[in-house]
């Protein structure tokens, strides 16, 4: 498929309004992460992925929700068959039988085809569901790099390389903290939920913290604005 002839929107005079804080951030890698995550990352200087702790189910490392014609969409990347829970989180494999990132795109493009920035951005995203992955972390990360680069966000990314249960003080703990089940997620005050126009507004009212993906398709260069 032919990319667009359309220039994508500039991202520009955005950097200015970013207000830096000094305290460090570690913080578990997600698949295609919600706008709460990162608002956290937006909001630090140094930005570390915990790379040394187990996989944990129900969260959003392999899954990211995204605002369909019938409401919330639940992506979910299938693992392979096993105790993932106790396995290192670098080392938990994608269930490769499984045709789920056609699956994945074709709901993508079905939720924000119409969308106003889709067509900018398609062209960068698509890819990544036509490559195949073996594990999970290289799969959320390489899409992390991607998106960052889309919305503008001035992050650096480095990886734990050793576990501690109780971070430095000078770094703000926030793994686990983004979570889908309300009453598993760490309280942030410093997060707002700052409504904006969705593809399915009219029919569905608007729906929070959604995959970075709703605000880039929705907002475009201006998704930075709501971090």
């Amino acid at each position: 498929m032919q990319r667009s002839v359309r220039s994508k929107p500039r991202i520009f005079a955005v950097a200015s309004i970013r207000i830096t804080m000094p305290q460090n951030l570690l913080i578990d890698l997600s698949y295609l992460p919600p706008l709460q995550w990162f608002s956290k990352v937006n909001a630090r200087e140094k930005v570390t992925l915990e790379a040394c702790e187990h996989y944990r189910k129900g969260s959003y490392r392999n899954r990211c929700h995204i605002a369909g014609a019938q409401g919330l969409l639940r992506l979910s990347v299938p693992l392979t068959a096993g105790k993932n829970a106790q396995m290192p989180v670098r080392e938990v494999r994608i269930a490769a039988e499984q045709p789920w990132q056609q699956q994945h795109w074709q709901s993508i493009q079905s939720a924000y085809g119409k969308s106003p920035f889709f067509e900018y951005y398609a062209d960068d995203l698509r890819p990544f569901y036509e490559k195949k992955y073996e594990r999970l972390w290289d799969w959320n990360f390489a899409l992390l790099q991607c998106v960052t680069e889309l919305i503008g966000a001035d992050v650096t990314y480095t990886f734990s390389d050793t576990y501690h249960k109780v971070p430095p003080p000078d770094t703000l703990d926030f793994r686990g903290g983004v979570h889908p089940n309300p009453h598993k997620a760490l309280p942030d005050p410093e997060f707002e939920h700052v409504p904006y126009e969705q593809v399915f507004t009219e029919k569905h009212g608007f729906l929070p913290n959604l995959s970075i993906l709703d605000a880039l398709f929705c907002k475009g260069p201006e998704t930075i604005l709501l971090l």
